[in-house]
C-alpha cells in the first residue's frame, strides 16, 4: 500500500483527479455526492477553484485506489477549524481490514490545523472518528435556499 498528498505543491492532474472523482462516487455509496460536488471538492483542495485549497490523501494498492480522503482549507482558525473534511472512501472490496483508520490517521497527520466533519449519525464511520478523536460539540443548523 502507497500513501500519497496531493495539494498545491505536489500536483494532481487532471485524469487522477476523474479517477479519484469516479472511486468516490462510487465508494461513497448513500452517503456521497454528485459527481460534480465531488469534483469541486477534489479542485478546490487542487487549487484549480479559487480558494486556499487543502489536501487529497490517496492509498493505492498497485495502482488501484483503495482509499481517498479530500479535505479543504476554511481559511479560519480560532473560532471555525482550519479544515474541512468533505470525503473519505475506502474500497468496498478492502473494508474491514483497518485501512480507514490507517488513511485517516494519515490525513489527521498530515493536515496542518484543526479539522472538522460531517456525518451522518447512522453512518458506521462515525465510531472511527469518534476512536480518532473528533468530538461532536454543536449542533449544525442549516438554512437552505
Amino acid at each position: 500500500m502507497t500513501l500519497t498528498t496531493y495539494d498545491a505543491f505536489n500536483r494532481i492532474t487532471p485524469l487522477q483527479m476523474e479517477k479519484v472523482t469516479n472511486f468516490l462516487h462510487e465508494h461513497l455509496g448513500k452517503y456521497g455526492d454528485d459527481k460534480s460536488a465531488i469534483m469541486k471538492a477534489i479542485a478546490y483542495a487542487a487549487k484549480e477553484r479559487t480558494g486556499l485549497g487543502g489536501y487529497i490523501f490517496l492509498m493505492e494498492d498497485n495502482h488501484k485506489i483503495v482509499g481517498a480522503v479530500v479535505i479543504n482549507k476554511t481559511g479560519m482558525d480560532e473560532y471555525i477549524p482550519e479544515n474541512i473534511l468533505v470525503y473519505i472512501a475506502t474500497h468496498k472490496d478492502y473494508r474491514g481490514q483497518g485501512l480507514g483508520k490507517k488513511l485517516m490517521q494519515y490525513a489527521i497527520d498530515n493536515c496542518k490545523g484543526d479539522i472538522a466533519l460531517h456525518v451522518e449519525k447512522d453512518n458506521p464511520a462515525k465510531f472511527l472518528y469518534e476512536k480518532l478523536g473528533f468530538t461532536n460539540p454543536y449542533l449544525e443548523m442549516r438554512l437552505k435556499r
